[in-house]
């Protein structure tokens, strides 16, 4: 047997396909690195209520979610970086003027501060999950946000990259950008987790294709990126395998030598 490690999987692009399906040889490599003795996690953008199925299916219950915001460790929260309401509410009410909807996140649940708004059906349909945000203007006041989103055209953000300094904002989708606590990351996530279990640097692994994966591919050691990633999110990456379409990540955990 080799030697025990962790490893950690982002979502979309990476475990999941473009059709937002798990295949399932990737399914059965998830747990055939647990029948080895590895640990299996989850590393994602994605809010912890958009992502429950898939943790109960592949029986993971150790994740970073929201870029590094809110970490789980055997279904214990271990961090939340929650975002600072005085500069979202500021934010919120330029781009409310600006006609640019937001959508608050917590750790249960998401709210519009508009009734609806195309750009938030278009961008959340690609998603292919079952919630969509309702309607709460007011849904920061009072509770802990790990992310907010704002629905703009590409290049519309910058006029907040330059006012907000308190928060990154990155790019997901045509019409969309997440807003996260500035400095916070899936590599400052995945450092409260590998505290939790001591794995040494050489254990740990990471699989990813989105740009808010860089920085954990950079960090990471065993870093893999997918064959369906950008360039720049590969150059950041110690290996690169094959697409998710095309069993990359079978490939790329032979490629590291954990299959």
């Amino acid at each position: 047997m080799t030697e025990r490690s962790i490893i950690f999987f982002d979502i979309d692009g990476t475990l999941l396909n473009h059709e937002k399906e798990l295949p399932e040889i990737s399914k059965k490599a998830i747990f055939q690195l647990k029948d080895k003795g590895h640990e299996v996690a989850i590393a994602t953008g994605r809010a912890p209520f958009m992502f429950e199925e898939l943790r109960e299916e592949l029986d993971i219950q150790t994740f970073v979610s929201y870029n590094g915001q809110y970490v789980v460790v055997n279904g214990e929260v271990v961090y939340r970086n929650p975002m600072d309401i005085g500069s979202l509410e500021q934010l919120t009410k330029e781009a409310l003027q600006n006609e640019h909807p937001v959508v608050f996140m917590d750790h249960e649940d998401m709210k519009a501060n508009v009734p609806e708004h195309t750009y938030i059906q278009e961008s959340f349909a690609t998603l292919k999950i079952k919630q969509f945000p309702t309607h709460d203007p007011l849904y920061y006041k009072g509770r802990d946000l790990y992310q907010t989103l704002i629905f703009c055209a590409e290049g519309e953000e910058d006029i907040y990259k330059a006012t907000y300094h308190a928060f990154d904002f990155i790019r997901w989708h045509p019409f969309s950008v997440d807003i996260l606590p500035k400095g916070g990351s899936k590599a400052i996530g995945i450092e409260k987790v590998v505290e939790r279990f001591g794995f040494a640097k050489q254990n740990q692994y990471a699989f990813g294709d989105g740009l808010n994966d860089i920085e954990m591919l950079s960090t990471i050691e065993n870093s893999v990126a997918m064959g369906n990633a950008e360039d720049t999110v590969k150059a950041s990456a110690k290996y690169v395998t094959k697409s998710v379409e095309d069993n990359g990540i079978v490939y790329g955990l032979q490629m590291v030598g954990l299959l």
